[in-house]
């Protein structure tokens, strides 16, 4: 059975959520985001969407096109 984050059902804290955003706008994989907060990929796609920050990669083009 998986072990639970440490930070499971605690509050989010303005360190944390800058931390979110900082993974987010760098294109940082969810699930090693809520690795390194401590927290489950659930929790952290919750407070993405509580907060107005995309998770979606902004890199990528569409079908490897290169010019």
């Amino acid at each position: 059975m998986s072990k639970w984050p440490d930070n499971k059902g605690k509050a989010w804290s303005k360190e944390d959520v800058a931390e979110l955003k900082k993974l987010a706008k760098g294109n940082t994989p969810t699930r090693v985001t809520a690795l390194k907060l401590g927290r489950t990929e659930a929790s952290v796609y919750s407070k993405a969407q509580q907060e107005g920050i995309s998770l979606k990669p902004t890199n990528q083009s569409p079908y490897n096109r290169k010019k």
